[in-house]
């Protein structure tokens, strides 16, 4: 439905999603499945409650498969600024919302990033959106080391993109190996996409960021203590990612983590590494702190918050 207002694909989404909770319902009793075959029938069919809530806004729902999704905060055809989460490993239907370690899952990243730019610029207007509209690899196997899942994804991601209304800056946030497919689409994107800000990026297959083929500004940040950094950053045969878009060779604006934990915090609300993807998405630029405490990350950059 990419192109259709966006409340006419809310509610298109809400009703898909009434269906299939009836479906999973109806599957939850069905004699022919086995236990364990009903008892995911009975966590889709509560997914899909959930995601039916009054304020919940679906910008797209697809239940093949694992499922992909996704959803918006904030009200997207009026945003000054919009921003996408774009989520790695391991995300589908059942893990796009989680309790525990919810910042590490899509609804938890996008919740936090728009209430951290909301108090970073109260009168812009922004919209944040949890993307989880692409089949994400599952694990870490082959493949999550290729290309494959990455580049039907950028396909999406790009034609997302290309669809949102308006002519608002678009600000991707991509984490994991979502900072790969991010790669493989920055050539594609159009120009309204200002800024790609990475963590604990595995790569994204290119060796410096002129490799990458766009004029949005790049950014990336990796915690002291997350895994991703003892992955090898190379490319051999297909399988890798290519360079570490934290060393200065690569070329992007280094950004402070230091207070966040682990591969999955980065999005933890009080930390550096929100507030910095925060004023990124609000055009204050001046305002973000490098990954060395200097003015690196800053330099040709001016400006507030803006519109």
């Amino acid at each position: 439905m990419n192109g259709a207002p966006v409340k006419l694909r809310y509610r298109a989404n809400h009703i898909a999603l009434g269906q299939q909770r009836k479906v999973e319902r109806g599957r939850m009793h069905d004699n022919r499945l086995s236990t364990v075959g009903q008892q995911d029938a009975g966590s889709r069919m509560h997914r899909f409650e959930a995601l039916m809530g009054k304020k919940r806004q679906i910008l797209a729902f697809d239940p093949e498969g694992s499922g992909r999704i996704a959803e918006v905060y904030g009200k997207l055809d009026k945003a000054q600024r919009i921003s996408v989460v774009v989520p790695g490993v391991d995300t589908d239907l059942l893990t796009f919302q989680r309790t525990f370690r919810k910042y590490s899952a899509p609804v938890g990243m996008a919740r936090s990033l728009y209430r951290a730019e909301r108090a970073a610029s109260p009168t812009t207007r922004t919209a944040v959106i949890a993307w989880a509209d692409y089949t994400s690899p599952s694990g870490l196997g082959i493949d999550s080391a290729t290309a494959m899942r990455a580049a039907d994804g950028a396909v999406r991601l790009d034609a997302l993109v290309r669809a949102l209304p308006g002519r608002s800056p678009v600000a991707l946030y991509c984490h994991s190996y979502g900072s790969v497919l991010c790669g493989i689409a920055a050539r594609s994107l159009p120009s309204r996409v200002s800024d790609i800000a990475v963590a604990g990026s595995p790569g994204m297959r290119a060796e410096k960021v002129s490799g990458l083929g766009t004029s949005a500004r790049v950014w990336a940040m990796r915690d002291s203590d997350d895994w991703i950094q003892d992955v090898p950053h190379l490319e051999v045969g297909g399988l890798g990612h290519g360079a570490d878009p934290v060393s200065r060779a690569f070329g992007a604006r280094l950004l402070s983590a230091t207070t966040a934990k682990g591969h999955g915090g980065y999005f933890e609300p009080g930390t550096d590494s929100l507030r910095n993807f925060a004023e990124i998405g609000v055009g204050a630029y001046h305002s973000v702190r490098c990954a060395d405490d200097d003015d690196v990350c800053r330099a040709g950059l001016s400006g507030g918050a803006t519109a």
